[in-house]
């Protein structure tokens, strides 16, 4: 048995070392293949991260009169706070408010300056309202346009519905694309995989007959060419992580600057994820090219 496994990885290894134009086209061919499918997924969890944090700000603001007393705002927040879209609500007072501003225009010395002369503080109270899902804004902001208080001064109903769409149109087309990509690649691996084998088949012909002649079975004389295609897979894989992580290294700066606050770290992603991603993804290529490798054992080496 033990001389079985090594004759069929030596013989294996000669077969790839042999041919080894073939192999390297074999093996980009499914890298890219791989690529592909690393892109889509990199795309998935870029977009869902993005719809996740934008969900998170979606909010509606009531902007309540500067002489508002206490009294009349927790009021108004009891009562808003009974409605059933409602997950939460922050009140936000004119301190609190101006010193956000202050914040937000530190890079602006006109805009403080202007402040400071005009010797008050303008802005009003507010109430932030956030909904308990995002599908379900439209239906509270129909509510809160009901609502009749005095103390309300404005409303502001802005929203990244319209956002959220679109993110969901561009993921959804990015994926079509992806998976169109991803069906040549395999396609195409299968092509060069069965190429490959095939040639292998055709080298040693002599030595199948030889094989057949003196007894072998069926798996003594074609495991070689398996074990070929699983060390097509494994190759392929290794690569892939070798290019992709650096490549995540250098997406990652621009991913940050692009989705400010949004804290998407692929990286962190892939690592954590490691096994499942890439062994599934072992697995698939070791299967388009296991199968690829068995239609040209059963076309070539007449078995």
């Amino acid at each position: 048995m033990w001389l079985s496994i090594v004759r069929t990885i030596k013989s294996s290894i000669q077969d790839i070392t042999r041919y080894i134009w073939l192999t390297i086209a074999t093996v980009t061919i499914l890298i890219l293949a791989l690529f592909s499918v690393n892109m889509l997924l990199t795309v998935q969890v870029i977009s869902q991260n993005a719809l996740e944090a934008i969900k998170e700000k979606v909010d509606i603001s009531l902007y309540l009169k500067t002489d508002a007393t206490d009294v009349d705002i927790n009021n108004l927040k009891t009562r808003l706070s009974a409605s059933s879209y409602v997950k939460n609500i922050n009140y936000i007072s004119k301190a609190d408010a101006l010193a956000s501003f202050r914040e937000k225009n530190q890079g602006n010395p006109d805009i403080l300056a202007a402040l400071t002369e005009l010797g008050r503080n303008p802005l009003s109270p507010s109430l932030i309202i956030y909904p308990n899902n995002t599908d379900e804004s439209p239906k509270l902001i129909e509510e809160i346009k009901k609502i009749d208080s005095p103390i309300i001064e404005s409303r502001d109903f802005s929203n990244n519905t319209m956002l959220l769409e679109k993110i969901n149109v561009i993921t959804k087309k990015i994926n079509q694309v992806g998976l169109f990509l991803i069906l040549i690649f395999g396609l195409t691996s299968m092509l060069v995989a069965y190429n490959s084998i095939r040639v292998a088949i055709y080298t040693h012909r002599r030595e199948i007959e030889i094989m057949r002649l003196v007894g072998a079975s069926n798996f003594f004389v074609y495991m070689p060419y398996i074990a070929s295609a699983v060390f097509y897979a494994i190759i392929s894989v290794l690569l892939i992580i070798i290019i992709y992580f650096p490549f995540l290294g250098l997406l990652q700066p621009y991913l940050e600057v692009f989705f400010t606050g949004y804290n998407i770290n692929l990286v962190s992603y892939f690592w954590n994820n490691f096994f499942l991603i890439f062994s599934v993804q072992f697995l698939i290529v070791a299967l388009i090219s296991v199968l690829s490798s068995w239609l040209a054992i059963r076309r070539y080496a007449k078995v």
